[in-house]
């Protein structure tokens, strides 16, 4: 084939916010009708806090028709193709489009100020939703459901079964516990048990970090973009020196819009620390629990997706860990690639080895989420990018 595959590890979808009404649970629609103002305040709020209001109203001018791709099947599809993009993992949406999920139920999934049995009910109307859009292109779409398993084991169990019924392909679970038990405490075991068994991979998003200290004083945003892809990236050294990944060898985990520079010095770090030294002569045993160094555990179970991967990043792809690195666009973000995807691809990954440039453009991703590249191959064959483009 003359083009390639390209799966984005990073995509969002969200609802206009008052079009979740239809998708709650009846017994919770008189709420919603009172929260929903609030939220949409709240929500113009965070866009002017997060300094993202102007730019978006700019990003917009001239895109609206598009970026109802956002929601519209049809329109997405479009985006999608002109941008040569086959296949795509979906997470919910935000402030962009103002689209995010009723009752806390959005990327950060906050702990604080929320009320546990409304955020289940609005993760709930939004998986409802994103399996009827999956279900519109399944060959295409791999749906990231909200799970808010901090709160409650047993409902946490039902939404991965109900999942894996309707043709989801992992969970967003939050990055951030507050002061609930971390992921290392014996309480998830059921959940990590029945994401390996139905082959649910779970995700960490960019997106929390502690917005109470930050405050709205100068410098809060430099300090919050400094910071957030520590808060997505600290779950894995809970899990790995938990022990999660040795008593769950199946079990995958995806770590979402974080970038990746940060991956090889934590990898040393963590065999560091693992390997017995001097400087751990007096600490006693706290690795037996683990059978393989922490960069093993890495390698066999965590992804990256890379959105809108750099060239810089591309650079060290041999560090990071070629096999586990996804490309994303973050399609309909600002920040993301769209509308210049093709080009942005181009410069990022010009030289590199076919192999790679293959695992990372789909194939990675199609092996994790169970793409079938047979089915993808004739609209690969219309869209995709060209390959002598890589190569010139």
């Amino acid at each position: 084939m003359e083009r390639y595959l390209v799966i984005s590890s990073d995509c969002h979808a969200g609802l206009p916010p008052e079009q979740y009404r239809d998708y709650l649970d009846p017994q919770y629609r008189e709420t919603f009708d009172a929260a929903l103002p609030i939220q949409i305040e709240e929500t113009d709020k965070a866009a002017r806090k997060f300094l993202v209001a102007d730019v978006n109203r700019e990003w917009r001018k001239g895109r609206e028709r598009q970026l109802t791709g956002a929601w519209d099947h049809d329109e997405r599809i479009k985006v999608l193709d002109a941008d040569g993009v086959a296949g795509e993992i979906i997470f919910p949406d935000g402030i962009t489009e103002f689209n995010m999920p009723p009752f806390g139920a959005g990327l950060s999934l906050p702990t604080e100020n929320v009320i546990p049995e409304l955020q289940w009910a609005g993760a709930r109307a939004h998986n409802r939703w994103l399996a009827e859009l999956c279900a519109q292109a399944p060959e295409r779409r791999a749906g990231i459901a909200i799970a808010p398993i901090l709160w409650d084991v047993d409902e946490a169990l039902k939404e991965i079964r109900w999942v894996k019924e309707h043709g989801l392909r992992g969970i967003l679970i939050p990055s951030m516990w507050g002061r609930l038990p971390a992921y290392h405490h014996p309480r998830y075991e059921p959940i990590w048990s029945a994401c390996e068994d139905l082959g649910i991979i779970i995700h960490f998003h960019s997106g929390a970090a502690p917005m109470e200290d930050y405050g709205e004083l100068v410098g809060m945003m430099g300090i919050y973009i400094t910071e957030v892809a520590w808060w997505s990236a600290r779950p894995l050294w809970f899990l790995i020196w938990g022990g999660v990944f040795e008593r769950h060898p199946k079990l995958r985990v995806a770590i979402t819009e974080s970038t990746t520079v940060w991956v090889p010095e934590l990898l040393q770090l963590l065999d560091f620390r693992y390997a017995e030294t001097h400087f751990s002569a007096k600490l006693g045993d706290y690795r037996s629990q683990l059978k393989m160094k922490p960069s093993e555990y890495f390698r066999r179970h965590v992804f990256l997706g890379a959105s809108c991967m750099p060239r810089r990043e591309v650079d060290m792809r041999h560090e990071i860990g070629v096999e586990n690195i996804m490309w994303g666009s973050d399609f309909p973000h600002p920040e993301g690639s769209w509308p210049y995807t093709r080009e942005q691809m181009v410069d990022a990954f010009r030289g590199v080895p076919e192999p790679e440039l293959v695992a990372m453009l789909g194939d990675n991703a199609a092996r994790l989420y169970g793409f079938d590249s047979a089915k993808l191959a004739p609209l690969v064959a219309r869209i995709g990018p060209e390959r002598h483009l890589f190569h010139a």
